[in-house]
Order: C-alpha cells, then sequence, then structure tokens
C-alpha cells in the first residue's frame, strides 16, 4: 500500500509498505478523507520524530474487522480518534481525560495519510464513530479539529454579551468564530492574511483586522472603551501573544490554544491585579468528538464551506506546500487516488 512518509515540509515521500495485519478487536480501514492539521506543518515540532506517517483527521470504511469489534461491520462509514484515554488512570478517574499518559502515546497504524489503516482495539473502542449518512467522509475530517474547539470553550465560559477576540483566522481560527457565535458573544477577529480575514467575516465575525494594524486601542474603539472579556490565541507568532495580554479585560481569560515556539512571559503583577487567568488546551477527549460529530450533522457549525483544497494523496507534498504557505487555503484534504 502506499503511504505518505514526512521527512520534513518539503519532503514528504510516497513509499510502499505491506497493510497492516489486525488482531481481534481491531478494525481495517480504507482511507477515504484525511484533513491537513496546522501541526503537522510545525516542524520544528514535527521533525523530533521523522520519519513518520503524519495524519490523525481521519474518516473511511472499515474493510476488515477481527473477533469483538463493538458492533462494528465491513462497510461501515467512519471517523476514528488517533487518541483516546485509557479510562482507568488518576486524570482520567479525576474526568482530566487529554492529561492521561495513554491518550498521549496511543495512535493508529501508520497514520492518517496512509491507504489502509489498523485502528487498535481501545480507539475502536471509544474513539470510533459510525457517520450519519448527512456526514460525508470529507466533512468527517473536520471532526477533529472541532472537537478541539470544543473543548478548548468548554471552560471559556462564553456567553451573550461577551466580546472575543480571536487572534488568527486559519481553521481553528474559524472554528472557533462559530463556536463563539453561538453562544451570543461578539466576535473580533485578526490575521496577516485579508483571504482569511474575508473567510472570518463569512464565518461570522463582527469585525476583522489586519493583524499589523490592530491594538488594544483599536478593541477599545469599537467595544464602548473595554477591551475582551475572552481571547482566543490561534497563532505562534510572538506578536500574538503580546496582542492577546494587552486585549485582554479584568477578570478575562485568554486561551492558548497555539502556542510560540518559546516561552510566554506573563505579567504576572498585571494578572494579578486584574485576576486575568491564562490557560491552556489540547486535544480533545471522546465526549468533545462526539459533540463535534453533533454540531456538524445539524449543521450548527459549518465544516464543508471550510474544505478548500481536496487532493490525492500521491499529492501530499502539493497540500503541505499549500498549509505551509497558509494564503488562498483553509483545510486541504487527502484522498485516495
Amino acid at each position: 500500500m502506499k503511504v505518505a512518509v514526512y521527512y520534513s515540509n518539503n519532503d514528504v515521500r510516497i513509499e510502499e509498505r505491506p497493510v497492516p495485519q489486525i488482531s481481534d478487536g481491531e478494525i481495517l480501514v480504507k482511507m477515504k478523507a484525511s484533513g491537513i492539521c496546522g501541526t503537522d506543518v510545525m516542524q520544528w515540532y514535527r521533525q523530533q520524530k521523522a520519519p513518520r506517517v503524519l495524519g490523525h483527521e481521519m474518516a473511511g470504511e472499515i474493510v476488515e474487522v477481527k473477533l469483538a469489534t463493538h458492533n462494528f461491520k465491513m462497510g461501515d462509514r467512519i471517523f476514528v480518534s488517533h487518541h483516546v484515554p485509557c479510562y482507568k488512570c488518576h486524570y482520567c478517574l479525576d474526568g482530566n481525560y487529554t492529561a492521561c499518559e495513554f491518550l498521549h502515546t496511543g495512535n493508529y497504524e501508520p497514520g492518517g495519510f496512509s491507504e489502509y489503516i489498523r485502528v487498535p482495539e481501545q480507539n475502536v473502542k471509544f474513539g470510533t464513530f459510525l457517520l450519519p449518512e448527512a456526514i460525508t467522509c470529507e466533512d468527517a475530517a473536520m471532526i477533529e479539529p472541532l472537537a478541539c474547539v470544543v473543548l478548548g470553550q468548554k471552560n471559556l465560559g462564553i456567553k451573550k454579551g461577551h466580546t472575543v477576540l480571536v487572534i488568527g483566522s486559519g481553521i481553528s481560527g474559524l472554528l472557533h468564530i462559530q463556536m463563539a457565535k453561538l453562544k451570543g458573544a461578539t466576535v473580533i477577529a485578526t490575521d496577516i492574511n485579508k483571504y482569511r480575514l474575508n473567510k472570518a467575516l463569512e464565518f461570522g465575525a463582527d469585525y476583522v483586522f489586519k493583524a499589523d494594524e490592530y491594538s488594544a486601542d483599536t478593541l477599545s474603539a469599537i467595544n464602548k472603551g473595554r477591551l475582551a472579556e475572552r481571547v482566543i490565541v490561534c497563532a505562534g507568532a510572538k506578536q500574538a501573544v503580546d496582542n492577546a495580554i494587552s486585549s485582554i479585560d479584568r477578570k478575562g481569560i485568554i486561551l492558548f490554544f497555539a502556542v510560540p515556539n518559546g516561552d510566554i512571559n506573563i505579567p504576572s503583577m498585571h494578572f494579578w491585579r486584574n485576576e486575568i487567568t491564562a490557560t491552556f488546551s489540547y486535544g480533545a477527549a471522546p465526549e468533545d468528538l462526539q459533540k463535534a460529530l453533533e454540531l456538524v450533522e445539524t449543521g450548527a457549525v459549518d465544516v464543508r464551506k471550510m474544505i478548500t483544497h481536496r487532493l490525492p494523496l500521491s499529492e501530499i507534498q502539493k497540500g503541505f506546500g499549500l498549509v505551509s504557505e497558509a494564503k488562498d487555503s483553509l483545510k486541504v484534504v487527502m484522498t485516495p487516488d
């Protein structure tokens, strides 16, 4: 079978490997759609484990099952999460599933950018979801990124009347915009890219600003003299961090959904005096994936319009180029040749 092996952003090679063999409780999936995530092109992060088959936003069709496959059968269309918790450790028993060590170490084999994928029993049991007829496999490639947004906003307490600043209007930013609008917030979005600012407006932002023209004074001027109750950082630039810190109101919460390649300096006296909270979010748990699936199925969050490019697996290098350049593209989805 063909697999796409990541060596660097500019070196993703199509190679041949044997089709994985499955054991009892496992399933073999033929990939139908697999999205390229923004983290896939974070070269400083990904090259540490290269060469590797990436891809964790995968949907497909079951082509082989073994015993006790939890009611799944051949021909089922499914979305599969690459990370699932163990539900047994201290963190899981406390409801903190994304802190589970198993969640961070488990994965399917060899990765979503492959013609066939072996899904381990734990992933079959807790991370495999049947797709309703209304959801295509390409739509389903958006379930995992949306689930991460669901988890990220879970503890923000966004409500009607809040002003939410979303810094960075790529896929994550656009999903955050849609989720915040569902809760009745006024949303202001920034980005360095005019194309993405137009998309931010299309997906519900009330105001948009070029990142290099934005300041806290800009926010205050359109927000009745106030700063933002919530700031969501979806860009890894240092300026994004600086804008977040300068734009948060008293008692506000900053969510670092993306982080820079380096430490973040927090002005502790300012945060203490104004009781500002900084929080981070990583990944998603099965309950977040289920919620994301429901949001996609009902159309509450429009993911289909966010898919701008569909490419065969053999053209994955082109796909990585599109995502790396971040110009006139949003979600790039790989499909079978």
